[in-house]
This record gives C-alpha cells, sequence and structure tokens, in this order.
C-alpha cells in the first residue's frame, strides 16, 4: 500500500519523493475532491488517504503491519464525513494529509545531517500546504493578472529577448519574485526564471514546458492545451 521498492536516501530523492505524494493530494483535495468525498463512506471501515510517489492518490485501508513499514496517514478520516461542512472535512483532512507528508519526508530523512535536514525542511517550506491551498489561503498556483503577462487567456507570452509575441496561456518568467508561489502542476517545482511555462486551459494548472514535452515552438500551434491529467479524464468518459 504504502511501501515501497527503493527508500529515496539523498536530499533530492526524499523531496522528489514529497513532491509527487504532494501532488497527488493536492490533485485529490481539490479538482478530485468529489470523488474522494464519495469513496469515503462513512459506513465502511477505517480508510486512509494515501499520496503515492507514483502521483497517484488512493483512498483504502491502513497497512495491516504493527508496527507499520511507513508512517500511515490518519486513520478513520471517513468517520468524520458527514459531522461537519464539506469545506470543513476536506481542510481537516488536509491538515492531517500535511502532517503525514512530513512524517514520510523526514522518516527517509532520518540519517540525513543536520545540515541537509535544514535543507530538505527548507524545500519542503517553499510549497504552499494543502492546508493553505484547500482553505484558500495560498492556491496551489498563483493567478496574477493579465497585466503581469500571465493567467489571462488573452495574455502574451514573452520570449527571453524581451520581443512579445499574442497568445494564450504561455510564458516565460520574468518577474520571479511575483510568480514564485507558482508550481509545476507535475513535478511541483516552483517559478524560475528563464523557463518556459504552459497553462492548462482546462483546469488552469501551470506546467513547465519540458515536464509536459511542449516547446515553445509546439506551443505556438496549439489553440487550447490540455494538461496530459485533463486528456487522460476526457478520454476516460
Amino acid at each position: 500500500m504504502a511501501s515501497i521498492l527503493t527508500s529515496p536516501r539523498t536530499v533530492e530523492e526524499i523531496f522528489k519523493d514529497y513532491s509527487a505524494r504532494r501532488s497527488a493530494l493536492v490533485r485529490a483535495l481539490t479538482i478530485e475532491a468529489d470523488e474522494v468525498y464519495i469513496q469515503c463512506d462513512p459506513e465502511k471501515e477505517n480508510l486512509c488517504l494515501y499520496g503515492h510517489p507514483t502521483e497517484s492518490w488512493e483512498v483504502t485501508l491502513p497497512a495491516e503491519e504493527v508496527p507499520p513499514e511507513l508512517p500511515e496517514p490518519a486513520l478513520g478520516i471517513n468517520f468524520a464525513r458527514d459531522g461537519m461542512s464539506r469545506k470543513d472535512w476536506l481542510s481537516l483532512v488536509a491538515v492531517h494529509s500535511d502532517c503525514w507528508l512530513l512524517s514520510m519526508a523526514f522518516y527517509f530523512g532520518a540519517r540525513l545531517n543536520r545540515n541537509d535536514r535544514k535543507r530538505l525542511f527548507s524545500m519542503i517550506n517553499d510549497l504552499p500546504t494543502l492546508f493553505e491551498i484547500v482553505t484558500g489561503r495560498k492556491p496551489a498556483e498563483d493567478k496574477p493578472s493579465a497585466e503581469s503577462g500571465s493567467k489571462s487567456r488573452n495574455n502574451t507570452k514573452r520570449s527571453i529577448d524581451g520581443q512579445a509575441r499574442s497568445n494564450s496561456k504561455l510564458s516565460y518568467v520574468e518577474d520571479e519574485d511575483e510568480h514564485g508561489d507558482t508550481i509545476c502542476g507535475s513535478c511541483a517545482g516552483n517559478y524560475n526564471a528563464d523557463e518556459f511555462w504552459i497553462g492548462c486551459d482546462i483546469c488552469e494548472r501551470w506546467y513547465h514546458g519540458k515536464c509536459v514535452k511542449i516547446t515553445p515552438a509546439k506551443a505556438e500551434s496549439i489553440k487550447q492545451y490540455k494538461c496530459p491529467s485533463c486528456s487522460t479524464k476526457k478520454s476516460r468518459h
């Protein structure tokens, strides 16, 4: 269930594992929250919400081993579902999921030295928590105004040499401070200057062009971009 074949050992490997699990849980508690809500039936046994390093999530029973091989998420989240508003329930699950993500990262990081543990936490702390995202205190991705040349449908794509060309949902990051909280929907990496990004016209999540294999040249011919997740959803219906 939560077990993995090879445990991440370096700071980078642990952060990659954390980011993948976090991305899965962000999706589970936002754009796929309806499905999570339905699966967390209070009539079922104790259920947990897992985020996997494959960027998939799962609502299922906890591990049977005692003690478990890896830290376990909050147990019995389904029992609280009908005792509070949906918004409050999702917020509660988000808080417990944040705790679980941290416990997983520092379980793997227990053998790191002091400086590496500090660096790992700093990398994690640069990302919004699930609670911040679910409650709207800090969005998973910033939504700058049209004037900033970012999220607007009729925005402007700027190349590195500063020449502007009209296009939709395409952007080179020019102001890293302004867009620093925006994260890639694939790798969960932060905005970084001089990198090409593309935004999904369906779910409005942003991606590194390299993560979704879209080059600036290829993006020019795309009228409406659908990210891999949205494309997969449509094909299942």
